[in-house]
């Protein structure tokens, strides 16, 4: 069935301004009354003088109301005029006298029904303004000045897209624990008869993009009660008292669909922890989180209505919101793991027309620390890249493509390189590879590129087997020795003082791993396992604050040269390694030149002794001596070549 479209809103506004204006106009001139042309107003007696100097041409007379008679006429100069005679007065004698032209008109009579309309028109035109004044302000709920206290909770419908849990996946347990609350609410006696309670609220933690707001949605879907949603901002207002007065009205509306949902989304921004502000704490924000927590579980139960709620910052929670009773239940939704992250690519891509060589599960080990959104962004990037190629289907080519530009930019091709730069980053690039291929415990090659994108001009990527969730002592070093990999070839093949600052990320990294290394994960001999860095964040006054733990001179002094032996331990590790492996460094720094890109395989069987065949067109096939290349787990990491002067 056809629903009915609503009219154009601008449309129907205009015409509601321009009946408004009419009617001002026509307002205006009942006012002012007849004008009679451009006649000038005169005195009576003005008008005798003028009759009796024969001034006066023609005249018109008339009678009023009130008996009064209305001459208009014109000067014998042709001016008009105008003037009241008195109703005794012999002005007819008077001008039959002086030989002036008379004509006589009847007088008009206004009907009883258009003299009302006259006096009461000007009441209805401002009863009229005032409802479209109001109408206007009452359109939006609660945003009329007669509906400040209303709540702004929509009801969720399936004309906004039904979501079920079969949409949710990559955060296995965050749905089974809201799968029960969906459960209780289709059958409430499975819980009852053991005595349980269904928890009054639920608490979703997770970092942005996590799939938070979804599985409130999937609740909705799945428990097929009515679900209203709200964001936390929509209490906040300047007036006080408002806030409180819609938390009121949402409970009361809830009470009226019980059993139902009420989503909260963002509901940091009124449910900070009181007291940290400055003043006496009567602020419009604490009273509103006041009235929640009453209507939450005060002296009345509100039975049959759960609430779920979402937030990225739980540390600024007021205790008083999530304490049991309230929300019982805090339901982290974390990043997905490997397994989660192919799961994710799984669903959004079945909007998607995919080619044969696409393998969801290459993507996922690409993308660690991607959340829910990245990844649909990521899809969204491919879709779009193969669209604008004119191509049918969405290859492996495109996702790949559309992963560099997530992580690092939009390639630049209208940046232009000297051959002494672009063989700078290829060697830049090739060190890297090449120490990442010989520590055993680094993680394998993806790819290596010298295109440039974002703020590096090259770049190798490594990518793990798997999600890692603790790192052991040779792997870091291995980190250190790969990060070096860049600046040590750049000094063996191009001399010291043709050192770049291209590996300004990378030392960066160094620096911080070793930094970490020693003071917060205990692995310096010199120091032992004690912990000099507090990572611990406390919050006060809204901001964060680090706490600094305090040491001696001679302990920093200490923590500074174990910081500097750990790098430069690995600027050793990485310049033997290099040394040792001066033709595999050429090798793969000659076919970067050539092909720019080259991904782990193409990297392996060149560095073997095979050739790189891509249509026809290969590299020459060069004999490395010695060569062993370890097969070694894959690592995330893009390792950046270098980086424009001053980045």
């Amino acid at each position: 069935m056809n629903e009915k479209k609503p009219g154009n809103p601008w449309t129907k506004s205009l015409l509601i301004w321009v009946g408004v204006l009419f009617g001002l106009v026509l307002f205006v001139q009942m006012i002012e009354g007849p004008r009679a042309g451009a006649s000038q107003p005169i005195p009576y007696s003005e008008f005798v003088r003028q009759v009796d100097e024969g001034s006066v041409r023609s005249v018109t007379t008339s009678a009023n109301t009130t008996g009064n008679q209305i001459i208009t006429g014109k000067l014998a100069s042709g001016e008009p005029f105008r003037t009241l005679a008195p109703a005794d007065a012999q002005v007819t004698e008077r001008l039959l006298q002086r030989g002036v032209q008379i004509q006589a008109k009847e007088a008009e009579q206004s009907s009883f029904w258009l003299i009302l309309l006259y006096q009461s028109l000007p009441f209805l035109l401002i009863l009229g303004i005032s409802f479209f004044v109001m109408r206007q302000m009452q359109k939006n709920a609660g945003s009329g000045a007669m509906g400040f206290g209303k709540s702004r909770a929509r009801m969720l419908t399936e004309k906004q897209g039904r979501v079920t849990f079969a949409d949710v996946a990559g955060i296995d347990e965050a749905r089974e624990e809201l799968q029960e609350i969906v459960e209780y609410l289709k059958d409430p006696g499975k819980f009852a008869r053991l005595g349980g309670k269904i928890p009054k609220g639920a608490l979703l933690v997770g970092s942005p993009g996590t799939g938070k707001t979804l599985l409130a949605r999937a609740i909705a879907g799945e428990a097929g009660v009515p679900f209203f949603t709200i964001s936390g901002s929509d209490f906040v207002e300047m007036f006080v008292g408002v806030g409180a007065s819609r938390v009121r009205d949402m409970f009361d509306q809830a009470k009226k669909s019980a059993p139902c949902i009420v989503f909260i989304d963002e509901i940091d921004a009124v449910g900070r922890h009181r007291g940290a502000g400055l003043g006496n704490g009567n602020d419009e924000r604490e009273q509103t989180l006041n009235q929640l927590l009453v209507e939450m579980d005060g002296f009345e139960a509100n039975e049959g209505i759960i609430i779920i709620a979402a937030t990225n910052r739980p540390d600024v929670l007021d205790p008083a919101l999530l304490r049991p009773g309230r929300f019982d239940r805090q339901v982290v939704v974390p990043r997905p793991d490997i397994d989660g992250r192919e799961q994710i690519l799984h669903v959004h891509m079945k909007k998607v027309p995919l080619a044969p060589d696409v393998d969801p599960r290459v993507i996922a080990r690409g993308t660690p620390g991607f959340s829910g959104a990245d990844l649909a962004n990521l899809v969204n990037e491919a879709a779009l890249l193969a669209a604008r190629r004119g191509k049918r289907l969405v290859a492996m080519k495109e996702f790949e493509e559309a992963k560099d530009k997530v992580l690092m930019g939009t390639e630049r091709k209208s940046m232009v390189m000297t051959e002494d730069e672009k063989k700078m980053t290829a060697y830049h690039e090739a060190g890297h590879a090449i120490v990442a291929l010989h520590e055993p415990a680094s993680d394998p090659i993806h790819k290596a590129t010298i295109i440039p994108r974002g703020r590096a001009l090259g770049m190798v990527m490594r990518l793990p087997e798997r999600d890692n969730y603790s790192y052991h002592r040779d792997k870091m070093y291995a980190n250190l020795a790969v990060s070096m990999g860049g600046r040590v070839a750049e000094e063996i093949i191009f001399g010291y003082d043709k050192v770049s600052s291209g590996a300004s990320s990378d030392i960066s990294y160094a620096t911080s791993l070793a930094r970490d290394m020693v003071t917060r994960w205990g692995m310096s001999d010199a120091l032992g396992p004690l912990q000099y860095a507090d990572a611990d964040e406390e919050v006060f006054l809204g901001y964060s604050v680090n706490r600094q733990r305090q040491m001696s001179n001679e302990t920093a002094q200490l923590i500074d040269k174990e910081i500097r032996r750990v790098v430069e331990d690995g600027y050793e590790r990485a310049k033997k390694l290099l040394n040792e492996h001066q033709e595999e460094l050429h090798t793969l720094a000659k076919a970067l030149l050539e092909y720019e890109t080259l991904s782990g395989d193409e990297i392996r069987t060149l560095l073997d002794g095979g050739s790189i065949d891509r249509g026809g067109a290969s590299a020459p096939s060069i004999p490395v001596a010695g060569s062993s290349i370890p097969k070694a787990r894959r690592k995330s990491q893009g390792l950046g070549g270098p980086a424009p002067a001053g980045a």
